[in-house]
């Protein structure tokens, strides 16, 4: 593991793995932690790949402070973390708001990034889902389950994943805090929770994706056919070189539930790796 500053009094956790090839950064959702990726970064590593996968402030293992709660300033941190590890040019990977903000780095810095993977995100605009503010909060604010017994969020997880591994319920755990009497709290709190869900609807991708000079893949969770299919394919058409692979019935954490076959398509944003995939 490695820690970074990324500006004064504030550290970001990463999970690091070895390789020797084109280097990978990993980068979760809206509060997730860098845990969720470490299958994805396993098969990445068995290809000769590097991966650091970040906890966002706030998140898993990383500090948390009382600002910086929105997308720019992840992407900041981002840029931060690239260059106080000296990566060149990595595949810069988000899942969900993990997808916006890779977006908003590639935007912002496009002399960081090698090439761009968007899982289930990355083109999220609140706007375009919900008529307003009130509507949007009311169907995303999180839970009040401060307080509640591990055991029964580990139990739903059992109950809702069948199909994932243990490594990825328990990851999905490691979202809360759990104390010695066995109660569960939320890393990353309900009122900074929100203050990112505000950066989502006032900052939609649209604006970063003409952007984006960097390839990019893209892989929503449903088929071409599905109700999002048309804002991907929107997404697609306004960056400048992007592709697109469908994951039919899927669900939003597809690193989660599909390590092995997102690792297979990321790696082809390798330079030399499309033309085999």
């Amino acid at each position: 593991m490695n820690d970074i500053e990324v500006e004064p009094g504030v550290r970001l956790r990463l999970r690091h793995r070895d390789g020797q090839r084109e280097p990978f950064l990993l980068v979760h959702g809206l509060s997730s932690n860098a845990r969720l990726w470490d299958e994805v970064a396993g098969h990445l590593a068995a290809a000769g790949h590097p991966s650091w996968s970040v906890d966002l402030r706030g998140h898993g293992e990383s500090d948390a402070p009382e600002h910086g709660y929105d997308t720019g300033t992840a992407a900041a941190d981002l840029a931060a973390v690239i260059t106080a590890l000296g990566l060149d040019r990595p595949v810069v990977v988000g899942q969900s708001w993990g997808g916006n903000v890779v977006t908003r780095l590639a935007a912002k810095h496009p002399e960081l990034p090698g090439a761009l993977g968007l899982v289930d995100g990355g083109w999220i605009d609140l706007r375009a889902t919900f008529p307003g503010w009130a509507a949007c909060t009311a169907a995303l604010r999180p839970g009040d389950i401060d307080g509640h017994p591990a055991e029964r969020m580990r139990g739903w997880l059992d109950s809702a994943h069948p199909e994932w591994s243990v490594t990825a319920r328990e990851a999905t755990l490691a979202n809360m805090r759990i104390e010695p009497d066995g109660t569960m709290w939320r890393r990353l709190t309900v009122p900074h929770h929100m203050q990112i869900l505000r950066s989502l609807w006032d900052e939609p991708a649209s604006a970063d994706l003409p952007l984006v000079t960097v390839p990019a893949l893209l892989l929503p969770a449903g088929g071409p056919d599905g109700e999002r299919a048309d804002h991907v394919r929107a997404a697609a058409a306004a960056l400048r070189d992007a592709r697109i692979r469908w994951y039919p019935g899927g669900d939003h954490d597809l690193h989660a539930q599909h390590p092995d076959r997102v690792a297979a398509d990321l790696l082809t944003l390798v330079p030399g790796r499309e033309a085999a995939a």
